[in-house]
């Protein structure tokens, strides 16, 4: 990648953030996608959690974990630990799989569901877990785990 185009791709992530930061999230299913796939696209895993208030507008985009090549460790309690500190009402977990290929893993959905165990608990709104592959992105609410 030329300098050029990693400034592109920085200024890009910085328009969509400043689009997401100021429109509902779940309201523009692509520009989610894109902003996504910018973020965490790379060759280590990368998991992100996106803060949501009650407006599903953007409190904080946290890049809580980095990880190897095949592997992101990922803690339930920190994950929901940080809404709280936040005040969101609402998350979305976003991770990407250097391998190219976005299906999850069992401890992909495990994880998931042990994240919206906490969030069903303390009133938290669980809407999605996005992995996003090479040009490709798989919503866990789309394949019915969620």
């Amino acid at each position: 990648m030329t300098p050029q185009e990693e400034t592109v791709i920085l200024e890009a992530r910085d328009i969509l953030g400043r689009y997401l930061s100021q429109n509902p999230v779940i309201g523009s299913w692509q520009a989610l996608l894109d902003y996504c796939a910018l973020t965490v696209r790379g060759p280590i895993e990368r998991f992100h959690v996106l803060y949501l208030d009650r407006k599903n507008r953007i409190i904080s985009d946290e890049l809580l974990s980095t990880g190897t090549v095949d592997h992101v460790p990922v803690y339930p309690r920190e994950v929901i630990k940080r809404a709280l500190m936040l005040n969101a009402s609402a998350l979305i977990l976003i991770h990407n799989h250097p391998s190219g290929d976005p299906t999850p893993s069992e401890a992909d959905l495990s994880m998931t569901k042990e994240i919206q165990k906490g969030c069903r608990y303390l009133s938290l709104t669980l809407h999605d877990h996005i992995i996003v592959g090479a040009g490709a992105e798989m919503s866990l609410r789309a394949l019915g785990k969620l």
